[in-house]
């Protein structure tokens, strides 16, 4: 599985910048989202910014993967705190997986 992690821009260099969250810093490929002003949040992985992310989107991923780190050290009470907006909801498929109506 892969997973992105949600990264804030600190310092922009030429198709890169240098981010941080979660406890470390990582230089990125700016190349998927342009050049981004220090303090924008991006989605990460695999050493690129794949997407601008807002700072609500950016913190409710930090939520679910605090949660999910709670799950795997065996506190599987945390799950609800991370995940609130899942909760007593119906999913719903995304607009490209729905049926035609």
């Amino acid at each position: 599985m892969c997973i992105g992690i949600p990264l804030r821009v600190d310092q922009v260099l030429v198709g890169t910048a240098v981010c941080s969250g979660r406890g470390q810093t990582q230089r990125l490929n700016m190349m998927m989202v342009g050049e981004q002003p220090p303090g924008t949040w991006v989605l990460a992985h695999n050493g690129r910014a794949l997407r601008v992310l807002t700072a609500e989107e950016a913190r409710s991923i930090d939520l679910a993967l605090d949660a999910l780190e709670q799950v795997m050290n065996g506190n599987p009470d945390q799950i609800e705190a991370g995940f609130a907006d899942l909760v007593n909801r119906t999913p719903q498929l995304p607009p490209h997986l729905r049926k035609p109506q």
